[in-house]
């Protein structure tokens, strides 16, 4: 039963892992249903070891469960990568697992059956229809990114030059690698999740070594194109260590924080007094480089804003569930023209998924829709 003495200490009872597979193998009855809940209800249990430090399902709490809700909103509304109704989709499989863990006496009541574990559900308005970055917006957000480092270096717009060689960095890494963006930028939630480092890129073999959804290091390609522009940029910002971030942010505070960390508190801001003519900004960058302190990388909240304000300015509008260009709708889109060009092996290698139905299923729509073209073709 709950309650017991020391959370996540071994106390012979049932992991939340072994609950799960107990209640898939006698409880679900349908191998559909069992391949469609597995995933997600395996990923409750990784999120519950893994973020909560929590091991057997006794000792599950609604906070517990609260943090998986809050999982599944920046899944859907700062990752972009899954779809609101899927998300209640899965806090229903969790829902109704605990339910079967009370039945079983693994505990005495379901901490998902409270408001505080389900408010960070993000709002579900029935419009299921997931964004690709098109061709046509693809190559305008690419062509905007490029004419902002023209301009930066032009000196007519106040962005710097050295921003602007990151954005448009930031633009076609995501465009061309598949890589989520939890996987290139900070993620404050995730101590692990600190941003795509230089040490992490390899020219030479034109990879990137990135934390994955697995919580483990995975490799993942890039192009031609994505090289060139990240080697242009690497060159442009000249980072004093390699593990500087490909991303740094541009925010102050945190800049100043990390800096009052590594230093003292009391250095920094009589340096920031003594400035004299130079700006704050200026010298935070200044002593990041002197002292090879590197700064925070960009967050992910922090990408989705520029992508935000970059489809605006660019003047696409996107087709979709959001109306701008999202972080996951261009790992997205590289899935689908790999997929949609014959190469379905080479979308699940570029996607990094586990297993070549896991890609059949992201791509069911496009499938479908072959099929209906296929079958357009035979009867006309």
């Amino acid at each position: 039963m709950s309650g017991s003495t020391e959370r996540g200490a071994s106390s012979g009872g049932t992991t939340v892992h072994e609950a799960i597979e107990s209640y898939l193998r006698y409880k679900i009855n349908a191998d559909g249903s069992k391949t469609t809940m597995r995933s997600p209800l395996r990923e409750f249990a990784d999120h519950c070891r893994d973020e909560r430090d929590l091991e057997f399902v006794d000792d599950l709490t609604p906070h517990d469960v609260r943090s998986y809700s809050e999982h599944l909103y920046d899944r859907v509304i700062i990752d972009e990568g899954l779809a609101a109704s899927t998300a209640h989709n899965y806090f229903a499989y969790v829902r109704a697992f605990l339910s079967w863990s009370v039945r079983e006496q693994h505990l005495e009541s379901n901490p998902a059956n409270t408001n505080t574990a389900m408010d960070p559900l993000p709002e579900d308005d029935g419009n299921r229809k997931r964004q690709y970055w098109s061709q046509e917006d693809r190559e305008t957000l690419l062509e905007y990114a490029t004419k902002r480092v023209d301009m930066a270096l032009e000196g007519t717009i106040r962005t710097d030059a050295e921003t602007a060689f990151r954005d448009r960095a930031i633009v076609v890494m995501l465009d061309g690698t598949g890589a989520r963006g939890a996987e290139l930028f900070a993620d404050p939630k995730d101590d692990k999740r600190n941003g795509l480092q230089w040490k992490d890129v390899d020219f030479d073999e034109r990879l990137i070594e990135v934390y994955g959804k697995s919580r483990e290091y995975e490799q993942a390609p890039f192009p031609a194109s994505v090289h060139n522009v990240l080697k242009r940029w690497y060159r442009v910002q000249e980072p004093t260590t390699e593990a500087w971030p490909v991303f740094p942010t541009g925010h102050y505070g945190s800049k100043k924080r990390i800096l009052e960390e590594a230093l003292d508190e009391d250095r920094v801001s009589s340096t920031l007094e003594d400035r004299g003519d130079a700006g704050k900004t200026e010298v935070l960058d200044r002593l990041h480089r002197e002292h090879e302190v590197p700064p925070p990388s960009i967050s992910k909240e922090g990408v989705r804003r520029l992508l935000k304000r970059f489809t605006d300015e660019a003047g696409i509008d996107p087709d979709g569930e959001y109306d701008y260009l999202t972080l996951h709708g261009a790992r997205r889109a590289l899935g689908r023209d790999l997929y949609t060009s014959g190469m379905s092996e080479k979308a699940q290698e570029a996607l990094r998924h586990n297993s070549i139905e896991t890609t059949h299923e992201a791509y069911a729509d496009v499938k479908m829709k072959d099929v209906s073209d296929s079958i357009d073709d035979v009867r006309s």
